[in-house]
């Protein structure tokens, strides 16, 4: 079958290619009762533009900002090796990747960090966005900016980001507490609960998840007060000891966020690793190892690598003005146990 060309429409439509061409491409300088014309002999004869072919005649660079968390998060380390490793794909398509390190405990500077860029800076940003009002504030302006932004693993739904690429944490959250219920036997217990800050909206979602199932379907179970440990190994470490002692008969443990090093380290250290139910996110070399040594039971991962090119996609799709396929950019929950963890690459 013989493929529709701008050719076919400008003949359809009565004028000329650098009418069409105009009508395309959303510029000025034509009347509308043409843009009329143009639309419905490009609808008629299914014309569908090539966008790839159309930013190579025209040397259409994109140029895209990622503002990944800095310091030592196994996860973000992950999602930020796997934007470089992205970017260096991409450059043959005149995509441009710049990731720029954030403190996501830190809402002012992750503000001011979106208040210095424009388009002559960028045409799109995926942000790891904390859910303080100043944030939300500022992706709003570099949208009015006309600068396109999603949020990436953390979302900011009050804003005027264009999309969220990551998992359901509501969802996450209510699978870490239907593993911890049935893990755990039929009696009363309270399970300790760690998150990096409630101000992080992945992190809030997934408590929010994981307390309404307990509560709902194993009410013996009693969450303690959430201890934050801004996802800081240390910190992390010093939160599990200090409540493997104010708690010595403890029956679990839910890491919401990173850290899991330091959990890893306190239960080992305490010699209880194998008496405690022990649930975290994300896979790293050290839930690797916790899950197959035993003193991690479950862990509920994302992909990181699928992250980056969906952002990467989308904010392609948002600057061209072309469909998202919704199916292709969902984001899955994986739920790994010692016995189906994928092979190391």
């Amino acid at each position: 079958m013989k493929r529709v060309t701008i050719h076919d429409v400008a003949e359809k439509a009565g004028v000329s290619l650098a009418t069409v061409d105009r009508v395309m491409n959303g510029r000025s300088g034509v009347r509308k009762i043409t843009i009329e014309k143009v639309q419905a002999a490009a609808d008629e004869l299914n014309y569908t533009r090539d966008i790839f072919a159309a930013n190579l005649a025209k040397k259409r660079n994109y140029r895209f900002q990622f503002l990944i968390p800095n310091g030592p998060n196994a996860f973000m380390e992950d999602l930020n090796q796997e934007a470089r490793k992205h970017a260096e794909t991409l450059l043959r398509e005149r995509v441009d990747i710049h990731i720029e390190p954030i403190d996501a405990f830190d809402a002012h500077r992750v503000a001011g960090t979106l208040a210095i860029l424009d388009k002559s800076v960028c045409d799109g940003v995926a942000v790891v966005a904390p859910a303080f009002p100043e944030v939300r504030a500022a992706i709003d302006r570099l949208q009015d900016r006309g600068v396109h932004v999603v949020t990436l693993v953390s979302d900011h739904p009050a804003s005027m980001r264009r999309r969220f690429i990551g998992i359901d944490n509501m969802a996450a959250g209510r699978a870490a507490g239907r593993l911890m219920g049935r893990f755990l036997p039929k009696a009363p217990g309270k399970i300790a609960v760690i998150a990096g800050s409630l101000g992080l909206r992945d992190h809030a979602e997934r408590h929010t998840g994981f307390a309404k199932v307990l509560s709902d379907e194993f009410p013996h179970l009693d969450l303690l007060k959430v201890r934050e440990g801004r996802d800081d190994n240390g910190k992390n470490e010093d939160i599990v000891g200090k409540l493997l002692s104010e708690h010595p008969d403890l029956p679990g443990f839910y890491n919401i966020g990173a850290g899991n090093r330091g959990v890893i380290a306190a239960l080992e250290k305490s010699a209880r690793a194998r008496d405690i139910t022990f649930i975290g996110h994300e896979l790293t070399p050290y839930t690797r190892a916790a899950l197959l040594n035993g003193t991690m039971d479950a862990l509920i991962a994302q992909n990181a690598g699928h992250e980056v090119r969906s952002a990467t996609r989308i904010l392609k799709a948002l600057c061209d003005g072309t469909p998202v396929l919704d199916d292709q950019e969902t984001i899955g929950i994986d739920i790994f146990m010692k016995d189906n963890l994928p092979d190391q690459p």
